[in-house]
């Protein structure tokens, strides 16, 4: 892979989304390599009508920080099983003018906004049992409509790269990549709901296809970032890929220490997400600089490290997992980027006011 796009505001794009919003700040500008910079993390929302406004008060709030993009990492529709169960509860997952819905709201960010598919956005459809909704046609939607050639979404459009330039992945253009002040980022399309396993034989298919596109398009990310001399790295997925599974024992115990009755898995059972855990801690094992994974899907907000590698059993410290908040749970995740911090990303939670809750009120 040759030179990745850095980050050029539109200008006239910009222009034209700082016009008529008070107060809208949309004109962060590119940082250099070595440069401080600030970027938001949130997914798993909206879900249900009442989110939506809660939804509408996190962007409101990101839209008044100075960010160079935001990122939503899926799940942008309600579950398809309680939406049968409760139609009044939510917009109808798969349908048109939900999807449409989603990227007004997209459009609506004062920054660049890139997004990955999730399991609610597409694949969960299988799931219903009165209303026909076909994944995959859902899933030709998400593409057209969310992935444009060469560009993120937002008011300010950030230009990216995808693996719709590589023959033998062509069609996972929600695949993306792109650098910004020294540090590259990478999306990937690995969906909650165990990746499509064993569904249906086409979502088994699909799921293989896709877990093939999702490994090479890791291979790249970090080759681009060695090639480039790249600060950092930064993956970004939908799914939480199950770390816990690959613990060594006495960590795993400890761990599960904490559940009374529960007996510690030995060995835990095998996931569809094995495949991906274990190439990322392969290039983990080779390579020394801050890297970040940021996803949502079990909707925790959590910090963590959760690799280890193979033959030290410890955790690998230059790895940081980030998951955000979801529904029921209505925030955002600031990460800085600071070249003069060793471990160069800081994580803050950014809490809403207009979505606290007051616990203890009946």
């Amino acid at each position: 892979m040759g030179a990745l796009p850095l980050v050029q505001p539109a200008v006239h794009a910009t222009e034209k989304a700082t016009e008529g919003h008070e107060g809208a700040r949309s004109t962060a500008s590119v940082p250099k390599k070595g440069e401080r910079f600030a970027f938001a993390l949130l997914g798993d929302m909206p879900y249900t009508r009442k989110q939506e406004g809660e939804y509408a008060a996190v962007l409101e709030d990101l839209n008044e920080e100075d960010l160079v993009f935001a990122v939503h990492v899926g799940d942008t529709m309600f579950d398809p099983r309680p939406y049968e169960r409760n139609p009044s509860i939510a917009r109808q997952p798969g349908a048109k003018d939900n999807y449409e819905y989603v990227l007004g709201t997209f459009n609506s960010c004062n920054h660049p906004l890139i997004s990955v598919p999730g399991d609610n956005d597409w694949s969960d459809y299988v799931e219903f049992k009165e209303i026909k909704a076909d994944p995959f046609e859902c899933l030709a939607t998400v593409r057209a409509m969310f992935f444009p050639e060469g560009r993120s979404l937002g008011k300010r459009q950030m230009p990216v790269q995808s693996q719709r330039n590589d023959p033998a992945h062509a069609e996972y253009v929600e695949n993306q990549m792109w650098d910004l002040g020294g540090v590259t980022f990478a999306t990937m399309h690995v969906l909650g709901s165990n990746d499509n396993f064993e569904r249906t034989p086409e979502l088994e298919a699909e799921r293989k296809r896709r877990m093939a596109a999702n490994l090479a398009w890791m291979d790249k990310a970090f080759e681009h970032a060695r090639d480039h001399d790249s600060q950092g790295l930064v993956l970004i997925i939908h799914a939480n890929p199950g770390f816990e599974n690959h613990w060594p024992p006495s960590y795993l115990g400890r761990y599960f220490r904490l559940f009374g009755g529960v007996k510690t898995p030995n060995p835990p059972a095998p996931t569809p997400y094995d495949e991906w855990v274990t190439r990322l801690r392969t290039h983990m094992e080779s390579w020394d600089r801050p890297t970040a994974l940021l996803h949502g899907d079990t909707h925790l907000f959590r910090i963590d490290k959760p690799l280890f590698g193979l033959k030290s059993n410890r955790p690998f410290e230059n790895l940081t997992r980030v998951e955000t908040f979801g529904w029921p749970d209505t925030h955002w995740v600031k990460i800085t980027v600071d070249p003069d911090r060793p471990e160069l990303f800081i994580i803050e939670p950014q809490i809403v006011s207009a979505n606290l809750l007051k616990h203890g009120a009946s």
